[in-house]
C-alpha cells in the first residue's frame, strides 16, 4: 500500500499521513514540531486556569475536562462555555446540572431571537443547547435526570431544524418489535442525491452531529443519523448489539422507495465504537457501497483495560452487562473478524497516533482486513481525531463523496 505524507510551507511535517504502512518511524524532531500542541493538551492548560483547586475536584470530572475537550469543540460547543461550565463543576453528581445550566441560557437565547424574528440566531442558539444538553448526560448514569436532559436534547436540535434546515426530517424504524430513531436531511437543490449513514459511537447520538451533517450536505450529500441500539432515544428501547448490520439493514429497509433519495449509492461513516460499527454492517449489508470508520476497534474487548473508566461504565450500561467482567465479555463479542471477509467495498479507516482510547494498531487491523482498505494515521492527533477536524472531516467527506460519485 501507499504512503502519503503532508509537510508545511517549511518543510516539517507536524501532521504525518500513512496510508497502509505500519507506521513505527520516529516522529519529526524539527523547530515546527514545538508547533503541534494538541486541543487536548491546550484544554488541559486554560482549564487548570478556570477550575478550583485541583485537589477539591472530582477525578471523574479532571477525567472528563481532560479526555473530552477536543469533542466537545469540534462538534460545535463553543470553547468558552467549555471553560465556564467545567469552572462551576467539582462533583461528579454536579455534571448532568451544570451542563443543562448552559444548555439553558442558549436556549433562551434562542427563544429571545425568535421572538425578534431572528430565525438564523435563533437557529443557531438552539443548536448550542442541544449539544449542551447532550453532552449533559452523555456518559452521565446517575439518575433519571439522564433521560430528560436527552429529551431537551432531541427537542432543541428540532427547533434548530425547524429554522436552519425546515425540510430535514424525523424518521421512526420499525425494529425488532420497537423502533430507531434517526434525522434525514437533504442537500438543497438536488433532486437524488446520495445517502451517507452516519453512525455514532458508545455515548455520542444524532444530537451530536449537526455540524458533521453540513460538511457531508455541502457536497451534495444527503445524511442519516442514526440513534441505534444502545444509542440516544433507541437505548430506551434495546441494548448494544455487535451485529450492527440489522439496524443498518431496517433502516435502508424503512427509506426504500423514497423518490427522493439515491438508495443505489449508500455509504457509511462511523466514529469510535461507530468505526466498528460502520465495517461490520458493510461486512454483511450489500446495500452499503463505500464505508470510512474513524477511531474503530476491530475487536473491542482487547481494547478494555485501556478504556478510560467512565466509558468501561458507559458500555457496562448500554451492553446490559451485570458488572465490569460482564462487560469485558460483552465487549469481546464486538469482533469483526467472524465478517471480516465480507468487507469488499472501499473503505477508509482513520485515525490519530495519540488516541488513548482505541489504540491505533485496532484501527489500522480493519484497513488490512478490507479487501479494498485505505488506512490513514494523523501523527499528533487523538481519538475520532478530534484535534484536527479540519483535516480528518474534508478527507473523509472528499472520500465518501468520490466513491459515490462514481458507483455503478
Amino acid at each position: 500500500m501507499d504512503t502519503l505524507s503532508c509537510r508545511s510551507a517549511h518543510g516539517a511535517a507536524p501532521f504525518r499521513i500513512r496510508i497502509g504502512a505500519a507506521p513505527n518511524a520516529a516522529r519529526p524532531t524539527s523547530r515546527c514540531s514545538v508547533f503541534c500542541v494538541s486541543l487536548a493538551t491546550l484544554a488541559a492548560i486554560l482549564v487548570s486556569e478556570n477550575v478550583p483547586e485541583t485537589s477539591r475536584i472530582d477525578a471523574r470530572v479532571s477525567a472528563a475536562a481532560a479526555h473530552w475537550a477536543p469533542r466537545f469543540v469540534a462538534a460545535g460547543v463553543d470553547f468558552n462555555d467549555f471553560q465556564r461550565t467545567i469552572a462551576r463543576i467539582e462533583r461528579w453528581e454536579d455534571w448532568l446540572q451544570e451542563w443543562c445550566r448552559t444548555g439553558e441560557i442558549h436556549e433562551t437565547l434562542a427563544r429571545d431571537a425568535e421572538r425578534a424574528g431572528r430565525t438564523r440566531t435563533a437557529g443557531e442558539a438552539y443548536v448550542r443547547a442541544a449539544l449542551a444538553y447532550h453532552f449533559a448526560r452523555f456518559v452521565w448514569l446517575l439518575g433519571p435526570e439522564r433521560r430528560q436532559a436527552g429529551e431537551r436534547a432531541v427537542a432543541s436540535l428540532y427547533a434548530a431544524h425547524a429554522h436552519l434546515d425546515p425540510s430535514a426530517e424525523r424518521v421512526e424504524v420499525p425494529f425488532d418489535g420497537g423502533r430507531l430513531v434517526g434525522n434525514l436531511r437533504r442537500p438543497p437543490g438536488a433532486e437524488r442525491p446520495p445517502l451517507v449513514l452516519l453512525i455514532a459511537g458508545l455515548d455520542s447520538t444524532k444530537e451530536e452531529y449537526f455540524g458533521w451533517e453540513d460538511v457531508l450536505l455541502a457536497r451534495g450529500l444527503a445524511t442519516f443519523s442514526l440513534d441505534g441500539p444502545g444509542q440516544g432515544e433507541s437505548a430506551h428501547d434495546f441494548l448494544i448489539r455487535p451485529e450492527y448490520e440489522t439496524p443498518v439493514a431496517a433502516t435502508l429497509d424503512a427509506l426504500a422507495g423514497r423518490r427522493d433519495l439515491d438508495l443505489d449509492r449508500v455509504g457509511a461513516i462511523g466514529l469510535s465504537l461507530g468505526g466498528y460499527y460502520a465495517p461490520r454492517a458493510a461486512a454483511v449489508e450489500e446495500r452499503v457501497r463505500c464505508v470510512v470508520g474513524v477511531s474503530g476497534p476491530f475487536n473491542f474487548g482487547e481494547c478494555w483495560d485501556g478504556l478510560p473508566q467512565l466509558t468501561r461504565d458507559t458500555f457496562v450500561h448500554h451492553a446490559g452487562a451485570a458488572d465490569a467482567e460482564d462487560g469485558r465479555r460483552k465487549a469481546l463479542e464486538l469482533d469483526l473478524a467472524p465478517v471480516a471477509d465480507g468487507l469488499r467495498q472501499p473503505c477508509l479507516i482513520v485515525t490519530g497516533r495519540d488516541d488513548r482510547v482505541i489504540p491505533w494498531q485496532q484501527s489500522e487491523r480493519i484497513a488490512r482486513a478490507a479487501r479494498r482498505g485505505t488506512f490513514v494515521l494523523f501523527e499528533n492527533a487523538n481519538h475520532v481525531c478530534n484535534d484536527v477536524p479540519y483535516l480528518y472531516r474534508p478527507l473523509a467527506a472528499d472520500w465518501m463523496e468520490e466513491k459515490l460519485r462514481h458507483v455503478g
